[in-house]
Formats: C-alpha cells, sequence, structure tokens
C-alpha cells in the first residue's frame, strides 16, 4: 500500500488540505482545499474551476470511453462518463457556464502497437470532445511529450501546477 508522501513525493507531504484523485476517480473540494492526483503518463487529468465559488474537481481519465476495454472496473476512468459528471459535482447546481477547464497528461509511454502508443492523444482529444459537449472551455494544457506528470489544483486561485522530473515545474 502506498502512502501520499511515497507517490507524490517529498514536496506532497499529507495534510489535512489535501485531497488525492487516484487512477480513475474523480474528486471535488473547496477552498483550502487543494486536489492532486500523481503519475499521468498516458492518463490525462483534468480540472474544474468556479472562481466565484472557489469550488473545484480533478479526475484521472484512462480511457476514452467504455468501447476501449472488454474489463470492468471504475466508469469514472473514462472520458466520456467522467468529464460529465465531474462537470455536474463542481456546479452542485451552479451556472456551468462559470466554470474553466485545465488538463495534463495525454503522453506516448507505450511503443510499438499503433493502438496502445496512441491512447494518450486518444484520452486528451476525448476530454476536450466531452468539454464541447459541455460548453467548458479548455484555458490551458499541458500535454503529449513522453515523460508522467504530478498535477495540483490550488482551490483559492485556479492554479494548476504541472511537476514533472524531465521537466521541473510549469504553472497552468
Amino acid at each position: 500500500m502506498s502512502t501520499f508522501g511515497d507517490i507524490g513525493g517529498l514536496w506532497a507531504d499529507p495534510d489535512d488540505g489535501t485531497v488525492l484523485v487516484g487512477t480513475g476517480e474523480f474528486a471535488v473540494a473547496v477552498h483550502p482545499q487543494r486536489l492532486v492526483t500523481p503519475a499521468l503518463g498516458s492518463c490525462i487529468g483534468i480540472t474544474l474551476w468556479d472562481a466565484f465559488t472557489r469550488r473545484g474537481g480533478m479526475a484521472h481519465i484512462m480511457l476514452p470511453s467504455p468501447a476501449e476495454t472488454r474489463l470492468g472496473g471504475l466508469a469514472d476512468r473514462f472520458a466520456s462518463v467522467a468529464v460529465p459528471r465531474l462537470a455536474e459535482a463542481v456546479s452542485g447546481g451552479s451556472p456551468r457556464r462559470r466554470l474553466v477547464a485545465k488538463i495534463a497528461g495525454g503522453s506516448t509511454m507505450f511503443g510499438g502497437d499503433a493502438s496502445i502508443a496512441s491512447i494518450g492523444l486518444r484520452n486528451a482529444d476525448a476530454v476536450k470532445h466531452e468539454l464541447n459537449l459541455l460548453r467548458i472551455p479548455l484555458v490551458a494544457e499541458d500535454i503529449g511529450g513522453t515523460h508522467a506528470r504530478t498535477m495540483e489544483l490550488y482551490l483559492d486561485t485556479g492554479l494548476v501546477v504541472v511537476r514533472s522530473y524531465r521537466y521541473g515545474i510549469r504553472e497552468l
């Protein structure tokens, strides 16, 4: 069993204000909390944030849709399921037009078979498609490449910090 510090590194020591979003999950929180998801390789991390309420959500998406696999498991690992559910949970009855989105991940982590190698970009495309359907603007992204990332959402400002061993820290 991993602890938050094990998977997040020394900079991510656990505290009461940190909400960890696991693979195939999503979470919603309000300021002063922050949301963190580690190990975004070909997966996509998506954040939705409402500046008025300082409420936001994060999902760690593994695949575009349930049609991509015959295996059971968490429904929220799919972009086609998680993005609409996350939008509903973050808006919580407030106007959805106040939400803005940021995404990270979508790397090419697997060589060889073209269908596996392109899963990161297909995940990004699926998330963007769902955002377009919901009319939620995508205001920033850090996708592609061949490296893993960790994503953090600070709910007071909507700042997303993306960390990678290879490329350091990027603010969205």
